[in-house]
C-alpha cells in the first residue's frame, strides 16, 4: 500500500492502520528512550501527568502525559516520519503536536476504554484532527486491541457522559447494539500505528491477559485550519479536574 491507498482508506473508513510504520533502529532507540523516562522519569511526576491503577505499585502505572517536558520527547514532536504523515492523511499542513502520550494496559488490568471520539477533548472546528497511535507490544483482543467503529468519523459528535476510567473522563452516553455492528478490532505487533481521525468512535477492553502489557506511544496533530472552541476546552478542563481529584481520592 501507498500513501494514495492510505489517505483513501483514512477517508473512508476514519482510520487506517500502517504497519511497520516505525522498525528497527528507529523503533528501538523510542522504546529505549521510552523505558528511559518510564524508569527516570516517571516516578518524580505529578498525578496530573502519571497515572496509576495502584500509586503504591509502580508497575500499575496506565498512562504518561506531556512527555514533551523531556529533551528527547520535546524534539520527537518534530518527527520528519510523523508529521509527513499527518499532513499527507489531513490533506493540509499540520501543527507541531502539543504533546507526547504514553499508555499502557498492565497485565489483568480491570480497567476498559471506553468508547469516545479523541475531538470531545480537543474542541476543534473543522475537525481536521488525528492520532497516531503506536503500538510497543504485541496487541490482540486478549490484552485489549483497539477497536473503531467504522465511517464514525462522517456522523458529528456523540454526546458524551462523564465515566469512572481514571484518564478517559468522557465516554459516549447512548453507544449501542449498532456501534459494535460496525465495530473493528484491531491486532497490531510493535512499530504498527493505528491512525485515527479525531471524530471515530474508539475503544478498547480491559487486558485479560496475566503476563502481557499492552504499550503505546501516540501524538495528537492537528490541521492548521482547526480552530479551538476554548469556552468549550474550557468546561471540559474544568470537569476533568474534578473528576480527577475524585477518582485519585477514591482510590
Amino acid at each position: 500500500m501507498d500513501m494514495e491507498t492510505w489517505k483513501a482508506e483514512f477517508d473512508q473508513l476514519g482510520f487506517v492502520v500502517i504497519r511497520g510504520f516505525l522498525e528497527g533502529d528507529a523503533l528501538a532507540e523510542l522504546r529505549h528512550e521510552l523505558a528511559r523516562y518510564v524508569r527516570e522519569v516517571g516516578p518524580r511526576l505529578s498525578d496530573r501527568d502519571a497515572f496509576y491503577d495502584d500509586p503504591a505499585r509502580p508497575e500499575t502505572l496506565r498512562q504518561l502525559h506531556r512527555m514533551e517536558q523531556d529533551a528527547f520527547f520535546a524534539e520527537y514532536l518534530r518527527n520528519p516520519l510523523w508529521n509527513r504523515t499527518a499532513r499527507q492523511l489531513l490533506g493540509e499542513p499540520v501543527r507541531t503536536p502539543d504533546g507526547a502520550e504514553w499508555f499502557n494496559k498492565p497485565p489483568g488490568s480491570h480497567s476498559p476504554t471506553p468508547p469516545h471520539q479523541d475531538n470531545h477533548y480537543f474542541c476543534l472546528t473543522p475537525p481536521q484532527v488525528l492520532t497516531i497511535w503506536l503500538a510497543l507490544d504485541d496487541v490482540d483482543e486478549e490484552n485489549g486491541c483497539l477497536r473503531y467503529v467504522s465511517r464514525s468519523h462522517l456522523h458529528g459528535m456523540r454526546p458524551h457522559a462523564r465515566t469512572q476510567t481514571l484518564g478517559f473522563s468522557q465516554g459516549i452516553a447512548d453507544f449501542g447494539e449498532a456501534d459494535l455492528t460496525a465495530e473493528i478490532a484491531v491486532r497490531a505487533a510493535p512499530g504498527d500505528a493505528l491512525i485515527h481521525h479525531g471524530n471515530t468512535i474508539h475503544r478498547a477492553e480491559a487486558n485479560r491477559s496475566t503476563s502481557r502489557h499492552r504499550r503505546s506511544f501516540a501524538m495528537v496533530f492537528r490541521g492548521e485550519s482547526c480552530t479551538r472552541d476554548e469556552a468549550a476546552l474550557a468546561r471540559y478542563q474544568d470537569s476533568l479536574r474534578t473528576q480527577q481529584a475524585e477518582l485519585i481520592g477514591g482510590a
